[in-house]
């Protein structure tokens, strides 16, 4: 009996061993006896199913929570990898792309090829219609490009409104081939809460090249994009070495142009505006002009670019309006008793700068002007980039006394009903609408129609680069107010523009116009 009570025991300590080295399916067996040593076997037999249970569903817990921790990695590495709003590859994720495609290139491999897209004029969308209706323009721009895309090609957005197609094992023939598809996928117009809206872009390729990393590609690529914006937008360019100098000779000219503001280096000359129904001068457009040490007189092409890009358009705009206005003060004694009036442009930034109305009213205040000899022209589409502070500041300048002219009228959203809302004078209407109408009776047509709107809306008219004497016949039959272009005069330096006033009332005949500046320009605004 006593060796019996001794095997059960053994038993015992071995099962409870068992079970602390983590061995729970272990069981002790109980005896026909039913004593005290079976109450404990019951016992520790309850003990480890408890424990079996509880170590179950912790081990379930933990493959729960580790499945949990998985998926939450997935997911930061797509949200690393992946656009939020679009669901397309990031920029990150692009760059790991083509450092791929260039290394399997550099292994004999056929090259890659990289497409960048920029949309043009987006932020007009964003400001007009709101970022909803921006974020489903992307969102629908995102679609198209992958409809144009073979299976293998990577559409990625970069930021903002930049979009990359990453093409495998491409040559340029197709690349070109594909780049265009999708300028033409995004012809189209799309409906965008109730509204049409025709959402084109500026496009680089960059075909790839044994040995070429993946950031040379997307310098490239980037330069070649950019190439696309300054021939007009909406147009595809393939990237070439040449474009390397040409975007050194722009960085070249921004820093050189940063030092002419402060140096003193630019210019004003005025193009007369001309009373059509009177051949009478009545005011002139101030242009600015770069007088470069090296390269001579530039025009604002060769500039105002630039200037935009970097946000020097500012500065460049306070100190035209300060030179205009000394210029005004010392005009003084030959204006006196006479409308003239001279028109500065305003860039969209500078429209809707806070301080614009205190600055124009103290530089007005500082030179003696007054405020009725100073008219500022901004574009329709300046007006729509922040319709709100732009319009602001056009009323404050009208309660100045300043006057206001809507620029280039038929090249932004050209809306008669908008126009009448906005505190402006005058319209000019864009050289591109008359300089046909002499041959095209459409045209003509056409133009008549414009001027009986912007009568009716109780606005004066104003034609710019009238280049003819039957371009200046006809306007001035359809009764447009005012004109201005090579016709009557190229734009002059300041001295000879006193020598025209001074010659006050000199008039220009319809049929034979005097040009009074020998001054050579590219086009009728320059």
């Amino acid at each position: 009996m006593d060796d019996l009570q001794d095997q059960r025991m053994d038993a015992l300590v071995e099962g409870i061993v068992r079970l602390s080295s983590g061995d729970l399916s272990a069981r002790l067996d109980i005896s026909p006896a039913r004593d005290s040593i079976d109450a404990v076997i019951s016992g520790v037999n309850l003990l480890a199913e408890e424990l079996e249970v509880i170590y179950e569903e912790l081990e379930q817990r933990v493959q729960d929570r580790t499945a949990s921790l998985h998926a939450a990695q997935i997911e930061l590495e797509r949200m690393a990898m992946y656009d939020s709003l679009t669901g397309l590859p990031n920029r990150t994720l692009l760059r790991r792309r083509i450092d791929d495609e260039t290394l399997a290139a550099a292994r004999g491999e056929q090259s890659p090829a990289l497409i960048l897209l920029d949309l043009d004029a987006f932020k007009a969308v964003n400001d007009s219609l709101g970022h909803s209706a921006g974020d489903d323009v992307l969102i629908e721009v995102g679609r198209r490009l992958n409809s144009t895309v073979r299976e293998s090609d990577v559409v990625a957005r970069l930021g903002g409104d930049e979009f990359a197609v990453l093409l495998p094992q491409t040559s340029d023939k197709v690349a070109s081939e594909i780049a265009d598809r999708a300028l033409a996928a995004l012809r189209p117009d799309m409906i965008i809460s109730g509204t049409s809206i025709r959402t084109l872009a500026s496009i680089g390729v960059r075909c790839g090249e044994v040995g070429q990393s993946g950031e040379d590609m997307m310098r490239d690529a980037d330069t070649a994009m950019y190439v696309a914006k300054n021939l007009g937008r909406g147009n595809v360019q393939v990237f070439h070495p040449a474009m390397l100098q040409a975007t050194h000779d722009r960085f070249t000219t921004l820093e050189e142009f940063r030092r002419a503001v402060a140096t003193g280096e630019l210019r004003v000359h005025y193009q007369p505006v001309i009373s059509l129904g009177t051949s009478t001068i009545v005011g002139a457009e101030a242009l600015v002009r770069w007088q470069h040490p090296d390269r001579g007189l530039l025009y604002p092409e060769a500039f105002i670019g630039i200037a935009e890009e970097s946000g020097l358009v500012l500065e460049i705009g306070e100190w035209m309006i300060n030179a205009v206005a000394s210029q005004l003060n010392s005009w003084q004694d030959i204006l006196t008793g006479r409308d003239f009036a001279v028109r500065v442009n305003l860039s969209a930034a500078e429209s809707r700068t806070p301080g614009l109305v205190g600055f124009i009213d103290r530089a007005l205040a500082k030179h003696s002007v007054p405020a009725e000899r100073l008219i500022v022209e901004i574009t329709e589409t300046s007006v729509m980039t922040d319709q709100v502070a732009s319009t602001e500041s056009l009323r404050g300048l009208r309660e100045l006394g300043v006057g206001v002219e809507i620029d280039d009228f038929g090249t932004g959203y050209s809306s008669i009903s908008y126009l009448r809302k906005l505190p402006a004078q005058a319209v000019k209407m864009d050289s591109s609408l008359i300089e046909d109408i002499a041959e095209d009776p459409r045209q003509l047509k056409f133009v008549a129609a414009i001027l009986q709107l912007i009568e009716a809306a109780g606005l004066l008219s104003v034609a710019e680069g009238i280049e003819t004497a039957d371009q200046a016949r006809l306007l001035t039959g359809m009764g447009c107010n005012y004109g201005q272009g090579y016709f009557f005069s190229r734009p002059m330096e300041a001295d000879m523009m006193a020598e025209l006033v001074r010659s006050w009332p000199l008039t220009w005949g319809i049929a034979s116009p005097r040009h009074v500046s020998p001054t050579v320009a590219t086009n009728h605004r320059a």
